[in-house]
């Protein structure tokens, strides 16, 4: 039994630099199995980024909560 593979969504980081070898405009997002993934498309440059490490990031960076009455 052949099972289809499923077709991931990507795009294109408007004004992004590779980190690994500084190409402008090469980077794409995409979630992969349920994880926010960049790579870029002219290099082997991949991070992925699993929820609870946006979490520990948000949880640092936050400045208040807006609480609208």
């Amino acid at each position: 039994m052949t099972i289809a593979a499923k077709k991931v969504k990507k795009r294109f980081v408007a004004g992004a630099k590779c980190p690994k070898c500084k190409a402008k405009e090469s980077i794409v997002l995409f979630k992969e199995n349920g994880i926010e993934t960049v790579e870029c498309v002219d290099c082997d440059y991949r991070e992925q980024q699993t929820e609870e490490k946006i979490t520990k990031k948000a949880t640092g960076a936050m400045i208040g909560v807006f609480k609208p009455e």
